[in-house]
């Protein structure tokens, strides 16, 4: 359909016909659609994005029929939960997955919902380093990251940040200890792990050292108290853990001085 929608809620939505030549890094498509109406199928754009070369994120409903439309379920791909059971009933044979995010290479399907934001700061993970990815979920107060892999959370099963019990207890000792940042001696002896260990979860999940990590943690709320409040940038040094250096150290990673930012109120353009 080509114009204006109407929608339950008693909306109208614009809507324009997808590009007959795509051209985009990502796309995402949203469900409600009905199963039973052929003509509302996005297979053939789905893949004239593919072939163009973008990710293609189906969410929900989205996700579940096109599940449907393939003829089977598989472990590699997944949709909510309440879809799952009606696919099930519909007799689309098969056992799918119950995970909040599936990526089978060709194309990522999603249990939609609240899993959208986790999928959406993983792939700002592609973009972005892992301190940095952490600041954006803060900023949307989600909590936690859970990955790709986190079964869907119906039946009290435990949510997880990384999948590493560790790792998500040093983060949360991290995030919790800015002003008075621990020493990475006291971190592991906290968690009761190596320094080696420690060492070596970081560069698996997040690419970085547990030092990096944690000081990029610092810069980037020092980057939010500057814009946000009125304090002074010895002050807001001291807040993040810098008694020495910040200026320089706030320069280095951001590529501007912290006096430079709050006059601006910008960063420079990041470049990937």
């Amino acid at each position: 359909m080509v114009g204006m929608c109407a929608v339950v809620l008693g909306i109208d939505v614009a809507t324009q016909p997808f590009h007959s030549k795509p051209s985009a890094h990502y796309v995402f498509v949203l469900g409600n659609s009905d199963p039973d109406a052929k003509e509302l199928s996005l297979q053939k754009e789905i893949k004239a994005y593919q072939w163009a070369g973008a990710r293609v994120i189906l969410l929900s409903e989205a996700a579940s029929r096109h599940i449907a439309e393939t003829g089977e379920q598989t472990m590699s791909h997944t949709t909510h939960w309440e879809n799952r059971a009606v696919l099930n009933e519909r007799g689309t044979p098969g056992v799918g997955s119950y995970a909040l995010v599936a990526d089978d290479g060709r194309i990522i399907t999603s249990a939609g919902m609240g899993s959208t934001h986790d999928l959406v700061l993983a792939l700002l993970g592609s973009h972005l380093s892992a301190a940095s990815v952490a600041t954006v979920a803060d900023i949307m107060l989600h909590e936690k990251i859970r990955t790709f892999s986190t079964l869907q959370p119906f039946g009290g099963k435990e949510l997880t940040l990384t999948g590493n019990r560790a790792l998500d207890q040093c983060v949360e000792l991290m995030q919790a200890n800015l002003e008075e940042p621990l020493r990475i001696s006291e971190l592991v002896a906290l968690l009761g792990i190596s320094e080696r260990s420690l060492e070596r979860h970081f560069r698996t999940h997040f690419h970085t050292t547990p030092n990096a990590y944690y000081r990029e943690l610092r810069l980037n709320h020092a980057n939010t108290l500057l814009l946000k409040t009125a304090m002074s940038v010895r002050d807001v040094g001291l807040a993040c853990g810098f008694p020495n250096g910040f200026s320089s150290l706030f320069r280095r990673h951001f590529g501007v001085t912290p006096m430079s930012l709050r006059k601006t109120g910008n960063l420079p353009a990041y470049n990937s």
